[in-house]
């Protein structure tokens, strides 16, 4: 791919320089050498670049002198086309170092927002467990309290096993109230793996990225940290390598086992080959799943 990228180039190189050496009147034909030079900067690195400038230029006053000899029209015109070829090339390069800034740039946004959803999901968990250690401390004091006052209502006559039944029931009513807010305060806060997704799909630059999730899915933290770190990875190395304007997500349960299948795919160029080596973000994401 890059071998034919340099080969193509080289015969382009080649092939303007003899339709300008051997046209009857060159004309326009010089803009050729322009577009060459301009079509470098995608295949060669810069500095390779600014040698071609210079040996198109050098060739464009080889030819005028081979026709007309030295003179100011020939100067004036082999600068003429320097200068151009030198906007041409910066124009281009700065082009594609404003793309490569904003790959990084949405690469960056994408570990950004991953951090910030798996910190929420963490952030959750903990909650979670200082509601559980609430429970145990207010409820479980308040339960041992109402059996004390039962116990003693069973001991009693009728009016004072009135009062000790008085005081259970106050207890009962305040306990019921204690585990609805908690069980509200959990089912509020539990996390979702589309609170943890959407976000990170979300605004990511020169990618339109559709999610769809399984509505049944039901997952613990281990797991959702698991997906979010998988279509992070999915979506950087579709922005670095895919060339890809939209991705299609999608992550479902088999309502029968549990099972959790996620599938993605691009509109980009995909690869020549299977990579035998997967690197250390698809390592890491088997490594991941082959725990769980």
């Amino acid at each position: 791919t890059r071998f034919l990228a340099h080969v193509a180039l080289a015969v382009a190189v080649l092939s303007s320089w003899v339709l300008v050496a051997t046209a009857f009147n060159a004309g326009l034909l010089h803009i050729l050498l322009v577009l060459t030079a301009a079509i470098s900067v995608y295949v060669v690195p810069i500095w390779a670049s600014g040698i071609l400038v210079v040996l198109n230029s050098v060739f464009l006053a080889v030819v005028g002198w081979n026709i007309t000899g030295f003179s100011l029209d020939l100067t004036l015109g082999v600068g003429f086309y320097l200068l151009i070829q030198c906007a041409t090339v910066l124009s281009s390069f700065a082009l594609l170092r404003e793309q490569q800034l904003r790959r990084e740039l949405a690469t960056a946004h994408l570990d950004l927002q991953a951090a910030s959803a798996l910190l929420a999901v963490g952030a959750r968990s903990s909650e979670r467990l200082r509601i559980s250690r609430d429970l145990h401390d207010a409820i479980g004091h308040q339960l041992t309290v109402l059996n004390l006052e039962l116990e003693a209502a069973k001991h009693r006559d009728a009016d004072d096993a009135r009062r000790h039944v008085e005081r259970a029931s106050t207890l009962a009513k305040a306990l019921l109230g204690d585990v609805r807010d908690t069980v509200g305060r959990v089912r509020s806060e539990a996390p979702t793996l589309a609170a943890a997704l959407e976000p990170l799909v979300q605004n990511l630059p020169g990618l339109d990225v559709h999610l769809e999730l399984d509505p049944r899915l039901q997952l613990d933290e281990e797991r959702t940290e698991a997906l979010v770190r998988t279509v992070q990875e999915i979506l950087t190395n579709t922005l670095k390598h895919a060339g890809a304007r939209r991705s299609w997500i999608t992550i479902r349960q088999d309502p029968e086992d549990g099972r959790v299948t996620l599938s993605a795919v691009d509109d980009g160029r995909g690869a020549p080959r299977r990579a035998t080596d997967l690197g250390q973000g698809l390592q890491g994401i088997a490594e991941r799943f082959e725990a769980l």
